[in-house]
């Protein structure tokens, strides 16, 4: 399994492919759910190629970048189990070789980025929609596979390749949990064992709110129970709320197919989660 780390080296392998190439950007760290998305890439093109990369444009000043779990041995172990095609671990130097302050950005689509995430996060998601941008130009994929784990980052990034008339097919790779419910995550590892015990209990109250919202009950009050439920058990909560699935517009009523929308502190890191209401 060869890994690239240049340019040069990529496109000339990419120049020799024949037949369609699935694409997986990570930031390493891998777990079963990043290697679902890589079976999905294998079961839609013939060959495969996942990026690992750090990006430090979308991590804000006080976050968690430092932190952030590097594990590119074991990474590249997983993906060579899994029949990976080829990985591509490029650096900042090669990524941003003028430095990150002068720097042409990708701006993504205001109604899509300023909820949620993009709320407490100025800046994150110009930082994914330009290092996606970049990845897509080096790697030049016919598909593009992406987790609905990070959903507003899946929208974003459906609207970008829309507006920017990219042929690339963004294909979405179902949200995987462990055993527990807890939506894999490579931040999983940040938490103590007295935390992963709590954790599963933001899945659990979201498929409670995505239940119970289908009986037409008032979406506010929802809302607050659930949000008053993890409170009492230590979280510290962002945002809690049932959104549009396509146009992430925030709802007052529940709709079959409207994804309700969580992210919370537990200690010192930041969970995020969403569940869909049952068609």
């Amino acid at each position: 399994m060869p890994v690239f780390k240049d340019i040069s080296s990529l496109r000339q392998w990419r120049q020799g492919l024949q037949g369609p190439l699935a694409f997986v950007p990570t930031m390493g760290n891998l777990h079963d759910g990043h290697m679902a998305l890589v079976r999905l890439a294998a079961a839609r093109a013939e060959h495969v190629l996942v990026s690992i990369y750090v990006n430090p444009l979308q991590f804000g000043p006080q976050e968690d970048f430092a932190r952030y779990p590097r594990s590119l041995d074991k990474d590249l172990q997983q993906l060579h189990a899994a029949g990976c095609s080829t990985v591509f671990t490029p650096d900042d130097a090669l990524m941003y070789p003028r430095g990150r302050k002068d720097l042409s950005i990708i701006m993504p689509a205001r109604s899509l980025s300023k909820p949620l995430c993009g709320a407490r996060r100025p800046g994150h998601f110009a930082g994914v929609c330009t290092v996606v941008n970049k990845l897509l130009q080096m790697v030049q994929p016919e598909i593009l596979i992406l987790g609905e784990k990070d959903y507003q980052q899946l929208r974003i990034v459906q609207q970008m390749v829309a507006d920017m008339n990219m042929t690339v097919q963004v294909l979405p790779g179902p949200l995987q949990r462990e055993a527990d419910g807890l939506a894999y995550s490579s931040r999983n590892a940040l938490l103590s064992p007295a935390e992963r015990q709590i954790a599963p209990l933001l899945a659990a109250t979201l498929v409670d709110l995505a239940q119970r919202s289908r009986s037409g009950a008032m979406i506010a009050e929802l809302a607050q129970a659930g949000r008053d439920s993890l409170e009492q058990a230590g979280f510290v909560v962002d945002y809690l709320e049932l959104r549009d699935s396509q146009t992430l517009q925030l709802l007052d009523h529940g709709l079959p197919g409207a994804r309700w929308f969580a992210a919370a502190h537990l200690g010192q890191t930041r969970l995020i989660d969403n569940v869909m209401i049952p068609l």
